[in-house]
């Protein structure tokens, strides 16, 4: 697990050596144990290691045998015995024990097509000496990322934005719609970024870059997972068996390695496997808040007693927050999922104990885990309502005070209520996740906010529903549910939630691997019919709970999803309150020209009068504030 940064000239430009340490520097964090460079004149590549596998021997950047091809490697590739087994059958003589010489040595033999073989995660560069060519990848999911800048005459790239900036000739002018994006989303999607000049490289895609051209091409997708699965009996075999191989593959490990546990039924089957293949107590990790409704802290302990795992909690309370503006520059640029907080937390925690940390990750997008996916499911019998009986409830609910959003049935139904006003399924699902509607934004945004953004034509979709119709549209041929979990594996898994783990961890110097992201049990799973997975409206996960029945304690298989929010509502009424004043009221907040004054200071008294809970609106145009003050303090408007 590394950081990896570098810059390649294909015309005039030489390579600052001191610029490129630089860049490395920024990624310390990522890989705190070493760093190394490889520079030839018009090419630079660098990284920083956290050493997991060859601690001793792994030494990044590698060569190849003739000294023609360089790698630099983020990640693991968890079938890399295998494939080094291969390879040296056909004489390929190995210099370490890593999987980033494997890599390397796979690309001389395959070219761009070796990507496909590798079964991790992952994000790496090879310069190639002799073709002048730099060759980018980054794993199936998105779970290490990847950006880049084109500039005059090259391209620069690296782990996180902020390396991207020491180089001259990236255009850094925030990009208004993308800021419209983050509203909607709480992140911003690939291939944006806050920076007109900056590029994210979606999953699953490649880059190559060669006479001054960037080529970017994708190499894996979900739908060709192959032919649908008919017998149950046999599915269920497959999906258990499929699931033990992909905890086991991610047990290699050359350092101490633990669990995020949660309490749900994905990191409490992980912990479940672990135990089983493991003749050693698993370390298991916890958070928790100081609201009960919030904490999940007693299910893991359940699940902790039953397998006799060596048990940490770890408790995040309102006055923890002073760490937000060092998470606002781990970051990058905006992003306001606010689990972000206690991710971070039991990321620094977990570290004291070990460097690897296996987690539940994918296991919602895999098998519907979401309560979402039970209301989109729900809203096709809703359409049979009249519309005016529709907007008569919609306008009635709305009537009644807001209460400790995400949890409240009351909360929940106004959401799902103001979805299904709704035809287009792309415009329905963004009002089921979005943070800021598009009746949130009428009046928010500030003359200079509009004009930058452009005029969009009259009828036409927002940016935020044609990006999630992407989705829907490249899937219109599967079932409903599968539907759903396609156009959240390409939009909502890599964009967000892999950028938030990535990013806490990594933060901490700690890797965290996903077994339930092994894209063979993801083909797996999507072959799957929707309704194994969502068994009529409520049985969310209902393969995957028949698989493992006999691991799990029978509160957890029963449980209702309850999510990883965060108590925003109180904190913003209470020990939150001056500090979200003092920074999103204050007046280089307020001169930043993105929102209508008084329209933000009405969304804040709104909240502070219990009329609605405006808690997750309230934290993303804090952390907005929070990013301006650590990349763009000077910034005045478009």
């Amino acid at each position: 697990m590394c950081g990896i940064t570098g810059i390649v000239f294909s015309s005039d430009g030489k390579v600052d050596k001191a610029r490129l340490e630089r860049a490395n520097e920024l990624l310390r964090h990522r890989g705190p144990d070493e760093g190394g460079s490889y520079v030839d004149e018009r090419v630079g590549l660098a990284m920083r290691r956290l050493s997991i596998i060859d601690v001793a021997g792994g030494h990044q950047p590698i060569e190849s045998r003739d000294g023609s091809l360089v790698i630099v490697f983020n990640g693991e590739v968890y079938n890399f015995p295998e494939l080094r087994a291969g390879l040296e059958k056909e004489g390929y003589p190995f210099k370490t024990r890593t999987d980033t010489e494997v890599v390397l040595a796979l690309y001389e033999k395959e070219g761009a097509s070796c990507v496909k073989r590798l079964r991790g995660m992952f994000a790496f560069a090879v310069w190639d000496n002799r073709r002048r060519r730099l060759f980018i990848a980054r794993d199936r999911v998105g779970k290490k990322p990847l950006v880049y800048a084109l500039l005059p005459g090259g391209l620069a790239f690296a782990s996180e934005l902020r390396s991207l900036l020491v180089w001259d000739g990236v255009d850094t002018a925030v990009n208004a719609k993308a800021v419209d994006l983050y509203l909607s989303l709480q992140y911003i999607p690939s291939p944006r970024s806050i920076y007109k000049g900056v590029q994210k490289l979606p999953p699953a895609h490649t880059l190559t870059y060669e006479d001054g051209r960037a080529t970017v091409e994708r190499y894996w997708d979900l739908l060709d997972a192959g032919p649908k699965l008919t017998d149950l009996g046999e599915a269920t075999e497959r999906l258990r068996a499929k699931v033990m191989e992909a905890v086991r593959v991610r047990l290699i490990s050359d350092v101490p390695l633990g669990a995020f546990l949660s309490g749900g039924v994905d990191s409490s089957i992980v912990v479940a496997a672990m135990a089983e293949l493991t003749s050693r107590p698993v370390k298991t990790f916890s958070i928790g808040f100081d609201h009960e409704q919030f904490t999940e802290l007693p299910f893991a302990r359940e699940v902790a007693e039953r397998y006799g795992t060596e048990h940490r909690e770890f408790v995040v309370k309102a006055e923890m927050t002073d760490v937000l503006p060092k998470l606002a520059w781990h970051y990058g640029e905006p992003y306001a999922d606010s689990s972000a907080l206690p991710s971070y937390y039991v990321s620094r925690e977990t570290r004291k104990h070990v460097t690897v940390a296996l987690n539940g990750d994918g296991g919602d997008e895999d098998f519907a885990g979401y309560v979402r996916y039970f209301a989109m499911k729900a809203a096709r019998l809703y359409d049979n309502v009249p519309t005016p009986l529709k907007r008569a409830i919609l306008a009635g609910a709305e009537r009644l005070p807001d209460r400790d959003a995400p949890f409240s049935t009351l909360w929940r139904a106004k959401r799902f209520l103001r979805a299904m006003m709704a035809t287009d399924i792309a415009q329905r699902h963004l009002k089921v996740i979005c943070y800021f509607s598009e009746e949130d934004k009428v009046g928010l945004y500030s003359p200079a906010m509009l004009s930058a953004m452009g005029e969009r034509r009259v009828g036409e979709r927002p940016d935020a529903a044609l990006y999630l119709a992407q989705g829907f549209e490249r899937a219109k041929d599967e079932d409903f549910v599968n539907q759903m979990l396609y156009t959240d594996v390409v939009t909502y898994l890599p964009e967000c939630l892999m950028a938030k783990i990535d990013i806490a961890s990594m933060a901490n110097s700690l890797e965290g691997r996903s077994p339930f992201l092994d894209h063979e049990l993801m083909e797996l799973a999507f072959r799957m019919p929707g309704d194994w997975k969502l068994k009529g409206l409520r049985g969310h996960k209902w393969i995957l709970k028949r698989a493992f029945a006999d691991k799990l304690p029978p509160s957890i298989i029963k449980r209702p999803k309850m999510g990883f929010g965060i108590p925003l509502a109180p904190w913003f009424r209470g020990k939150l309150k001056k500090y979200w004043e003092e920074t999103v009221l204050s007046p280089e907040a307020l001169g930043r020209d993105y929102f209508n004054p008084d329209a933000v200071r009405a969304m804040w008294d709104q909240h502070q009068a219990g009329k609605r809970d405006n808690g997750y609106r309230l934290w993303a145009l804090m952390m907005l504030e929070l990013w301006h003050k650590q990349y763009k303090p000077d910034f005045k408007g478009f």
